[in-house]
């Protein structure tokens, strides 16, 4: 029992700086996202697309998350673009006090769009509000279709899916019509990209989705 009103204090401190992230992020209009996904699904490969198709239209800023090294952010760095690292020091997600003291050095004034590339993992970070306006979770075809079955929470509580390492497909035994089926049954609404991050294929559509929805965060 004191286990679990420990995480339920946790849970609600969480929520509580998630909220006033919320609220500063959406006094400056920036679009966030959380980007999730399990090791070597290519999240940081994603993001290199995402910001070579869009920073040149929109003022954007990435949060790298890591638990110790800065390698990733050291890769979005050489994009030209602004990035903040975060280091965990083990922990298995992000929360959203870490972004909250990661947006303190950041120019939030004219911000149009922030990433924030969670720790890989398929479990915890689905669980933690960082105050973002979506949950996108990337996994790649060499990781099997199982995984939303397996990991329900993070496919439930995402807003879209992006299927990476789509080139692979004709090398693995990736089912795609089992992926859809699982992907569907655990959120219908739920959208999905399949790209490849190696040729391009699927990029533009998962670029013109997050403008569309950087405008829409700018008209409100």
């Amino acid at each position: 029992m004191k286990q679990i009103l420990i995480e339920k204090s946790v849970l609600e401190n969480n929520d509580k700086a998630a909220a006033e992230n919320r609220a500063f992020l959406n006094a400056q209009k920036a679009f966030t996202i959380n980007l999730m996904g399990s090791p070597g699904s290519g999240k940081t490969s994603v993001l290199e697309n995402i910001i070579s198709s869009i920073s040149l239209n929109y003022n954007m800023a990435i949060i790298e998350g890591d638990l110790y090294t800065a390698k990733d952010a050291a890769r979005i760095a050489r994009c030209n673009t602004n990035v903040i690292q975060i280091n965990t020091a083990g922990a298995c997600h992000l929360d959203a006090s870490m972004v909250r003291k990661a947006l303190s050095h950041i120019d939030t004034k004219h911000l149009d769009f922030l990433i924030i590339e969670n720790i890989g993992n398929l479990v915890c970070p689905a669980s933690y509000d960082l105050g973002e306006d979506i949950k996108v979770v990337v996994m790649s075809v060499t990781e099997g279709n199982d995984k939303p079955l397996k990991y329900p929470s993070m496919f439930q509580r995402c807003s879209a899916v992006i299927l990476n390492k789509t080139d692979l497909l004709p090398m693995t035994d990736f089912n795609i019509e089992e992926f859809y089926q699982d992907v569907y049954s655990l959120n219908e609404n739920v959208k999905v990209f399949e790209i490849s991050c190696k040729d391009g294929t699927g990029v533009t559509s998962l670029t013109r989705f997050l403008m569309g929805a950087i405008r829409n965060k700018k008209d409100v």
